[in-house]
């Protein structure tokens, strides 16, 4: 699987719940952290899809998506010690986890692989 295949619905998510999360409860850090991270992972995941179809791999967006899936983790791990609410401060954490690892291993694997060119 491609980077970009799941950074993009990740990046959506993070930006719906951060909007979700402002309307609820008025949470401008909410909106912010969620709608800002999920933002700029989408960003990553347009430029890794932009370098896929030039067959080449975008390091650039790999980094981003790891360094935001990485601090992710941290904090929403953090605030999910903190208070044990599994919604949303354990649930990003455990996806952010998650991408984390996956970004990890596309980068020790040499990022997106293509498939051989038809003529």
């Amino acid at each position: 699987m491609h980077d970009f295949c799941f950074t993009i619905p990740y990046g959506l998510i993070l930006v719906a719940g951060g909007v979700f999360g402002y309307l609820k409860k008025g949470s401008t850090a909410s909106l912010a952290g969620g709608a800002g991270t999920g933002l700029a992972l989408i960003f990553a995941g347009y430029l890794s899809l932009q370098a896929y179809h030039k067959r080449k791999n975008s390091y650039l967006a790999f980094i981003l998506e790891t360094v935001f899936a990485a601090a992710l983790t941290w904090v929403m791990g953090q605030r999910y010690l903190q208070t044990s609410k599994v919604m949303p401060a354990g649930m990003i954490a455990g996806m952010s986890g998650i991408m984390t690892g996956f970004y990890l291993y596309k980068i020790a694997t040499g990022g997106n692989h293509f498939p051989p060119k038809t003529e």
